[in-house]
């Protein structure tokens, strides 16, 4: 049991240069306690810049398969590491925090950061700050704050990787100087700003946006087109089941399969829990079989929440003919 191990000896494994630091040791930086984050960081100094990464993008992957975890103590610490690379994993493992007093540290980044990267993973953690705003978790003086910073972030004075990432975290606002800003990134030659044109318009929840999306689902750019359905799974558009069923019959790329196999368990409808219930079948991988069962159980969601939605249907809507169950 690692466990039982005590923290220095996971500490000197990080030190230790002449071997990898073992992966069993990786959630001992989970819920950190006083005296061992203490400890590390009394350390983090003589570590060397390899393993220093090397820990934090595997404790950033750790963090995504497994949601039990949170490195919340040992990131917040880190945020003012003169280490660029360091401060932008930082703000990446805080990706689920919660805490507003963070949205005001994202901000304080976000503006005076001498480091590009860091300044766009800042305005790229606030989009869930402006989620939470939107949801009425945060205050609304705080939010306004937020999507004004970000705003300014977004001005052609910034870089492009910066403005990027404030338009797709703006994506969650209801403020009407967004719309224009993800139309203009949509009409740009440039993929870069086309999949986070897309990005933020799957964020938005709004309808405006199925004719841009269902239009990306057949661009020949892998990437653009991997946007597109996810966009496509956000704003849960019916109309785009056919085609993303036929896509999942003759994929082959992984990564691509589970988007599509994502998207559609949040749009719901004929013939998609019978499409998971044949790839379950044919499955040998056990982490795939996981990934689809997961999907299955949001699917039952969305089911769910379709049939509750009927109860209040209002008998004078005029619905579209080409997709009558458009849950747009």
């Amino acid at each position: 049991m690692t466990n039982n191990v005590p923290f220095q000896s996971v500490v000197e494994a990080l030190l230790d240069e002449n071997q990898p630091f073992p992966a069993k040791f990786l959630h001992r930086f989970s819920d950190l306690q006083t005296e061992d984050l203490k400890t590390l960081l009394d350390a983090w100094p003589q570590v060397s810049e390899r393993k220093k990464l090397s820990l934090l993008e595997d404790l950033e992957n750790l963090s995504e398969s497994d949601t039990i975890t949170s490195f919340d103590e040992l990131a917040r610490a880190l945020l003012i590491n003169p280490d660029p690379f360091v401060r932008t994993f930082a703000i990446r493992l805080l990706w689920e925090c919660e805490d507003a007093r963070l949205a005001m540290e994202f901000m304080e980044m976000l503006q005076n950061d001498e480091s590009i990267d860091v300044r766009a993973a800042a305005a790229n953690a606030l989009g869930q700050f402006v989620h939470l705003g939107e949801l009425e978790k945060l205050p609304s003086e705080l939010l306004h704050r937020i999507v004004d910073q970000l705003l300014e972030a977004s001005l052609p004075a910034n870089k492009s990787l910066i403005r990027r990432r404030a338009l797709e975290s703006l994506g969650y606002s209801g403020r009407s100087e967004v719309i224009p800003l993800i139309e203009s990134a949509y009409r740009e030659k440039s993929p870069d700003w086309v999949k986070s044109a897309l990005w933020a318009m799957g964020r938005s929840g709004d309808e405006r946006w199925k004719p841009e999306v269902l239009t990306q689902l057949r661009t020949p750019d892998e990437d653009t087109r991997a946007e597109a359905i996810h966009a496509a799974g956000e704003l849960e558009l019916a109309s785009a089941r056919p085609f993303l069923l036929d896509m999942l019959e003759d994929e082959e790329d992984l990564e691509m399969r589970r988007e599509l196999i994502w998207a559609l368990s949040r749009i719901g409808g004929e013939g998609i829990r019978a499409k998971f219930e044949e790839l379950l079948e044919i499955e040998e991988d056990d982490e795939e079989v996981e990934f689809i069962e997961e999907a299955m159980d949001t699917l039952s969601f969305t089911e769910d929440m379709g049939s509750f939605s009927l109860i209040d249907v209002d008998p004078t809507v005029d619905f579209i003919e080409e997709d009558p169950d458009d849950k747009e």
